[in-house]
This record gives C-alpha cells, sequence and structure tokens, in this order.
C-alpha cells in the first residue's frame, strides 16, 4: 500500500497557498467564510482563545505534519506571518531521525488501576517539560507555573493534556486555584481516585464503599486534603494515603 507524501519531501508550499489553506481552517473553526478574515488581522483580534489556539494549531500539524506549538501564534500573530513561517517550516529539509520519543501516558480507564500520587506526578511533569521543551529535571514541582514559563496558551495546552490522559474535562481556571505541579498532581490524584469506582466481574458498578457517608462528606474531605497539600500540612503521598483509607 503506497503511503500519503510527507509534505517536508515534496515541492515547497508557497506562503500563499498556505495562507489559503490556513485561512480556510481557522474560519472552519470559527464558524465563519474564509473571506471575512483579514490575513492581516491578529489572531486575538479574529477571536482565537487559548482552547482554540492549541485546536488550530493541532490542525495545521496534521495538515502539514510539522510540530509548531501553539507559541507560535504568539511569534507570529496574523495568518498571513503565521503562513509564511510554516512554508519556511515545510520547505526545511525534513530532521534526521533521532531515538524513540518518551511514551505518551495511556488514557486512565475505568477498568485500569488507579495512578499512584508519585505516577501523577512523573507524568505531569514529563507533559510539562514537553510543553516547554526543557529537560525533565528542570521542572521544580514546587516552582509556580508562571515562573516555569507556562502562559494561557501553554497552560491550555498542558490542561487538554490533562484532561486527555485522565479523562477528566477540567477548565483552565484550574491552574489558579493549583498554582504549581505538586499542588497539581494531588488535585488529579483525588479526582481519579474519587472517580475511579470499582467494577465487578459482572460488569456492574460495585456500591460505594461506605453507604452510610454522604456524598457531601467524600467531598469536603477531598477540599480538605486538597487544601492540606497547598498549605505544605500534608505531602502529596500522605494526602493520597488518607484518601484511600477514607474510601476503603
Amino acid at each position: 500500500m503506497t503511503s500519503a507524501p510527507d509534505p517536508r519531501t515534496a515541492c515547497p508550499t508557497p506562503a500563499a497557498d498556505v495562507l489559503a489553506e490556513l485561512t480556510a481552517v481557522l474560519a472552519g473553526m470559527m464558524g465563519v467564510e474564509p473571506q471575512r478574515l483579514d490575513a492581516q488581522d491578529s489572531f486575538r483580534l479574529l477571536g482565537l482563545d487559548s482552547m482554540l489556539s492549541v485546536e488550530f494549531v493541532a490542525a495545521l500539524n496534521a495538515r502539514y505534519g510539522t510540530r509548531i506549538t501553539a507559541t507560535a501564534l504568539y511569534e507570529h500573530p496574523t495568518p498571513a506571518a503565521l503562513a509564511r513561517h510554516l512554508a519556511a517550516e515545510l520547505a526545511a529539509p525534513a530532521p534526521a531521525p533521532v531515538s524513540a520519543p518518551a511514551p505518551v501516558s495511556a488514557p486512565v480507564s475505568a477498568g485500569s488501576p488507579v495512578p499512584s500520587a508519585d505516577a501523577v506526578t512523573d507524568t505531569l511533569r514529563t507533559q510539562l517539560a514537553g510543553i516547554l521543551h526543557c529537560a525533565v529535571r528542570d521542572i521544580d514541582v514546587s516552582a509556580p507555573f508562571d515562573a516555569l514559563g507556562l502562559d494561557s496558551i501553554l497552560a491550555a495546552e498542558f490542561l487538554a493534556g490533562i484532561n486527555r490522559t485522565y479523562g477528566l474535562s477540567e477548565q483552565t481556571d484550574l491552574l489558579y486555584d493549583h498554582p504549581d505541579l505538586a499542588a497539581m498532581a494531588a488535585y488529579v490524584t483525588a479526582r481519579v481516585t474519587d472517580t475511579h469506582t470499582p467494577v465487578s466481574a459482572a460488569g456492574r458498578a460495585d456500591p460505594a464503599p461506605d453507604p452510610v457517608q454522604p456524598p457531601r462528606a467524600v467531598e469536603t474531605d477531598l477540599n480538605a486534603l486538597l487544601d492540606a497539600v497547598r498549605d505544605e500540612v500534608l505531602s502529596i503521598d500522605e494526602a493520597a494515603a488518607l484518601l484511600a483509607a477514607r474510601s476503603a
């Protein structure tokens, strides 16, 4: 079976053609006609928010086989500028093969084991390092996200990865409530543990382990543990252990 040609090894794509396709993709995402978009207007003026920026860049990478990041929209802030950048990327020779990238964590499903606090921390740390283009060891789990260089667009990309990996649907304001990796990992661990309902061999969800305890009490315990981690009263592991014991 013949595979599709790699855009990078084909004839260089003129910037005008890239601009036409880029504008069509952007117009489709925003629900408008392509001719209504001014290629000289900034993406912000055109109404591209953080989440749409991540989706837009992902669509362009899928179309052209490139690896641009959402920060390209800051460095090339108009459709015309981004089209020139993409055309230059496509004209450049393809990079030589390198060693296989680190494996991407499989999404957590209902039938998979609940990840430990350390595993969640390691996964988020690796994802964040990939977004920031730095070594994993350079990510200080106690450093605020903004100090690490996570702006609004990168924050949306980071949160999208968390949601995909752990089956969540959190919003970007979560990073304000949990402003560093340690706090975020504690929250994600608690959320995954809290929502991971054991399934019986017959395929039916088992009853809650403590039917006497009202749901509100569970939520209160969870919030109290998260507050304790944020205030450094408990470590992530201690909070996870207490939550597991409370649910047993």
